[in-house]
């Protein structure tokens, strides 16, 4: 058996979500899986979190105590599940959690930021996240699409075109919306892999998942969509819904979802 209804959420700290209402959240909504990102939990406290109606957890901890860390927490029980990329330069932060069901595979991943500028105003991350991770990541799903396809879902860091932010212009070179960035996620859809929500939604502006806290630019809409659910081609044709729950707070990102037939 294989989930039909996933949701995925940047919960920046699920200690402060629990307290802004997840959990009626989580009930509320149901789906079958709901993978999280920048959980913030070490993993000397997973054993105090229990979701109702949700029986199987998985945690993938920081090195560093609260700091990045991903969950997959699911009402079905997947056949494995497996934790990071392999690649042990990459597997220190938590990003990366995997699981099998049935018919495809389930990675939630928490891709890193490019980061503020440097001195020669360039993100200081930005060959780390494009040169290495970018490439690594987009090996380790292709290489799991060759025995069954892939859902791959989360916060990606990136807006895409311009559609996707409220300022592009402004933005040109700031992370998350360089030249270089930007061509890592083409080069996702190039691999085979199909953004949901824009399959859907293909012209539909002013549809964003994380803003500033800052300059309340939640409120004004000044906001980017970097949170996405990818899919291999071949389940193109089952993605049923994809959506933006703009209106669920508790983080500064929000919680996206994708429906399969």
């Amino acid at each position: 058996m294989s989930p039909k209804t996933l949701i995925s959420w940047n919960v920046n700290g699920l200690r402060a979500v629990l307290k802004k209402g997840f959990s009626d959240f989580l009930a509320e909504a149901a789906p079958d899986v709901i993978c999280l990102q920048e959980t913030k939990i070490s993993n000397d406290l997973c054993d105090q979190f229990e979701f109702e109606a949700y029986p199987y957890t998985y945690w993938n901890c920081a090195d560093k105590k609260g700091y990045s860390s991903t969950a997959i927490i699911s009402k079905i029980e997947p056949l494995s599940v497996t934790y990071g990329l392999g690649i042990e330069a990459h597997d220190n932060e938590g990003r990366v959690i995997t699981a099998e069901f049935e018919d495809y595979y389930l990675t939630t991943v928490y891709t890193p930021n490019a980061q503020n500028h440097d001195e020669n105003r360039r993100p200081r991350r930005l060959d780390y996240r494009t040169k290495k991770w970018d490439v690594a990541f987009l090996q380790f799903v292709k290489e799991l699409e060759a025995s069954k396809p892939v859902i791959f879902c989360g916060d990606l860091n990136v807006a895409h075109k311009e559609i996707d932010l409220a300022n592009p212009k402004t933005n040109r070179k700031n992370a998350g919306f360089t030249d270089e960035e930007r061509a890592g996620f083409d080069a996702i859809l190039d691999a085979g892999f199909v953004d949901s929500f824009r399959q859907l939604h293909p012209d539909e502006p002013q549809r964003y998942s994380w803003w500033s806290y800052r300059a309340a630019a939640r409120q004004r809409n000044i906001g980017w969509r970097i949170d996405y659910f990818c899919a291999s081609e071949s389940l193109s044709s089952q993605i049923e819904a994809a959506d933006i729950l703009h209106e669920v707070l508790g983080s500064d990102h929000c919680p996206v979802t994708l429906t399969l037939q």
